[in-house]
């Protein structure tokens, strides 16, 4: 290395003005490792804003960093929200076009068109919506989140990013729109119901969702208040596959078909029988990975041990259960000791402890498994019992059919007897 800096060669290039030095880093740059849209999208405003006097580069350059600040250090968060701005202020911004919905493709032409028509205009209101985004996408962890927050977390845990256009709209113009905290976060756990089945049906496909989420803001109109969450609740439930179908999907092998929605299901089942506390982060990872994890019952692995044929009616039996059954819902849990659990069989995972003799198996207390904490066997009919109640409760728990809507101290309720923050 030392070698290498001492053979090494240093040319001094001066140029006129900033902006030609950002011509030309672009320029040389391509000669090396290539720049993102990010960086430059970056470099023509900073350039934009040199070679037309409208400010400083230090200037704009903080605005950029104050940007970047609430968005967070993620390059694919800063990309998208750069697409969500777009897609959300299209009706607001010069037009570009085109260009319908903004692109990873075309994003840099798209930014060289409404900075050069509107530069301080569109920095500034960059900076408001990237604070919106950052909240939405939970970018900094806060000592006391409101319900509100909980929930924007709850959908980003659903893998619900491509809806942020919207609701960083729909934020943007709460005091228009005549919104409450309340009716964003009823709009919020809407959206969170419609990724769950989404993800686990795959529809709508995802090339329909940016236009799905920008017409949607282009159909509320004049409506305000509790009618906008009813026009965002139809426009949803219309989108979305029906309950049989969800149903039917929750009935099947959840665990082969997105162990994602699987893992959130059931996470989120188990959060809302918790208390203050008796309350368990089970999203916490170390390592990035997730302390708890699916747990199967009836093992996935190969080889199952004799204790578990001799229960199902011998190995051929077994290994037809096994394979029919082991990935479906009723047969899922989650543990933070899936390495201790294993392969054993059902009464010793059942009651599994530790060293110190704390419950660490299906008696630990946490409430997903207060059925198997009485079970003395695992058969196919109680993993299509668990199967069947599993799948009715997360019917109930992610609805999304629009019904009579009243608001009460702040809360905005539906008769299928959730409130907006997930509780009976």
């Amino acid at each position: 290395m030392h070698e290498a800096a001492l053979q090494a060669v240093i040319v001094k290039i001066e140029v006129a003005n900033h902006a030609d030095a950002f011509v030309l880093f672009e320029s040389l740059n391509n000669r090396g490792m290539p720049l993102s849209p990010v960086d430059l999208i970056k470099n023509h405003l900073l350039a934009e804003s040199e070679k037309n006097k409208i400010m400083d580069v230090d200037e704009a350059f903080k605005h950029w960093n104050d940007m970047l600040t609430s968005l967070g250090d993620s390059y694919s968060t800063q990309e998208r929200f750069l697409r969500h701005y777009y897609n959300a202020f299209k009706s607001e911004l010069p037009e570009v076009s085109n260009a319908s919905v903004a692109t990873k493709s075309n994003l840099i032409r798209v930014y060289e068109k409404i900075l050069e028509q509107g530069l301080k205009r569109v920095v500034d209101s960059l900076v408001a919506a990237s604070k919106i985004y950052g909240r939405i996408n939970c970018v900094v962890e806060l000592d006391q989140p409101t319900t509100l927050d909980r929930s924007f977390q709850r959908l980003m845990r659903a893998q619900g990013a491509p809806s942020y256009v919207l609701l960083m709209w729909l934020i943007s113009k709460q005091s228009d729109l005549a919104l409450t905290d309340a009716h964003i976060e009823t709009v919020v756990d809407r959206l969170t119901s419609f990724f769950v089945r989404r993800n686990l049906t795959g529809y709508p496909q995802t090339y329909a969702l940016a236009k799905l989420f920008m017409t949607t803001i282009d159909t509320v109109g004049d409506a305000r208040g509790h009618d906008v969450v009813e026009v965002v609740g139809k426009r949803l439930s219309t989108a979305s596959v029906s309950d049989e179908e969800f149903r039917t999907r929750l009935m099947g092998r959840i665990y082969e078909e997105n162990s994602d929605v699987a893992r959130f299901v059931l996470a989120t089942l188990a959060e809302d029988a918790m208390t203050k506390e008796t309350h368990v982060d089970l999203w916490r990872q170390e390592k990035n990975r997730f302390v708890w994890t699916i747990e199967h019952i009836l093992p996935q692995g190969e080889n199952l041990p004799a204790e578990w044929q001799e229960m199902l009616g011998g190995e051929e039996v077994a290994a037809q259960v096994q394979e029919e059954h082991k990935h479906r819902l009723g047969n899922l849990t989650i543990t933070a000791y899936n390495s201790n659990l294993g392969n054993k069989s059902f009464p010793e995972k059942r009651d599994r402890q530790d060293s110190k003799g704390r419950r660490i198996g299906y008696r630990n207390g946490l409430s997903l498994n207060s059925d198997l904490a009485t079970m003395e066997s695992w058969t196919p009919d109680d993993i299509e019992n668990r199967t069947e109640e599993l799948a009715a409760r997360v019917i109930e728990r992610f609805p999304l059919a629009v019904l009579k809507q009243c608001i009460d101290d702040g809360v905005v309720e539906f008769r299928s007897g959730l409130t907006s923050g997930g509780k009976k």
